[in-house]
C-alpha cells in the first residue's frame, strides 16, 4: 500500500488542489487531515469548476472514499452548504463515499465572532484572518473544551459541553465589553442539523485500519487490501 501526503511549503495557493486531484485518479482514499473552510481548492474537471473548502479533493472522482479527519475544524453549516453546492453540479455525496471523523471539532458562531473581535481590535497589527473562526476553534480543541461531531449525538452531553465552552468564551466577551453568547438557541440550531452531519460520521481510525492492514498479525487477521491513500493539507508548513 502507498500513502501519499501533500503539504504546501510556501504561503498557500501553490496549486495543492490540482496536485491532489491528479493523484486522486490513482487513489482509493483521499483524506483531509487538518485546517478549516478557508480559501480551499479550485478544481476544473471536464470544463466544470468545483470550489472545495472542506470536502476533500477526491470527492469529485467516482469510486473514491473521501474522509475529513479529526484534525479538521468543521463549520457544520458551511459543510452542509458545500455538499449541496457540489451536488448541484452532479457530484454524488453519500455515506458510502464520504466520512467525517466523529472526533472532528466544530466551528461555532462564537468562534467566528471572536475571530472578528480580535482582528478588529488588532488594528495595524491584524494578520488578515479569514474571520471564519478557524483559529479560535483550534484554541478550544487544544484547551479540551471544544464541541466535537460526536457531541451532537446526545442533547444532554451537548448541553454540558456548550455550558463549559461558553464559560470560557463569555468571560472573554465580558472583558471586551461584548454581549454574552446565549446557549439555548445555539443548542437548538445544532440539534436541528445534527442528523445531517451524524449520518456521515464514524470512527475514522477504524475505517482507515481497513486500508492499512498489511499482513496477518496478532492484532489483525484481515487480508491486505493494497489501497492507495492520498492525504491532503489545505495550508502550508
Amino acid at each position: 500500500m502507498k500513502n501519499i501526503v501533500v503539504v504546501g511549503s510556501q504561503w498557500g495557493d501553490e496549486g495543492k488542489g490540482k496536485i491532489v486531484d491528479w493523484l486522486s485518479e490513482q487513489a482509493d482514499v483521499v483524506i483531509r487531515f487538518q485546517g478549516g473552510h478557508n480559501a480551499g481548492h479550485t478544481l476544473v474537471i471536464d470544463g466544470v469548476t468545483y470550489k472545495l473548502r472542506l470536502l476533500p479533493s477526491g470527492i469529485v472522482r467516482k469510486n473514491k472514499i473521501s474522509i475529513i479527519g479529526n484534525g479538521v475544524v468543521v463549520d457544520p453549516w458551511a459543510l452542509l452548504e458545500e455538499i449541496e453546492e457540489i451536488k448541484s453540479k452532479g457530484v454524488d455525496v453519500n455515506i458510502n463515499n464520504f466520512i467525517i471523523s466523529e472526533a472532528a471539532n466544530l466551528i461555532l458562531p462564537f468562534h467566528r465572532e471572536m475571530d472578528e473581535i480580535r482582528e478588529d481590535a488588532a488594528g495595524k497589527g491584524k494578520i488578515g484572518t479569514t474571520r471564519r473562526g478557524i483559529g479560535p476553534a483550534y484554541e478550544d480543541k487544544v484547551g479540551r473544551r471544544s464541541i466535537r461531531v460526536m457531541d451532537l449525538r446526545s442533547e444532554k452531553n451537548l448541553d454540558q459541553r456548550l455550558e463549559s465552552v461558553l464559560v470560557h468564551h463569555n468571560a472573554i466577551r465580558k472583558g471586551l465589553g461584548k454581549k454574552i453568547f446565549e446557549k439555548e438557541q445555539l443548542k437548538s440550531d445544532l440539534l436541528k442539523i445534527a442528523p445531517q452531519i451524524l449520518k456521515f460520521s464514524q470512527p475514522v481510525w477504524l475505517k482507515i485500519d481497513e486500508f492499512i492492514v498489511a499482513k496477518v498479525s496478532s492484532v489483525s487477521t484481515r487480508p491486505y487490501r493494497g489501497d492507495t491513500i492520498v492525504v491532503e493539507n489545505p495550508f502550508h508548513i
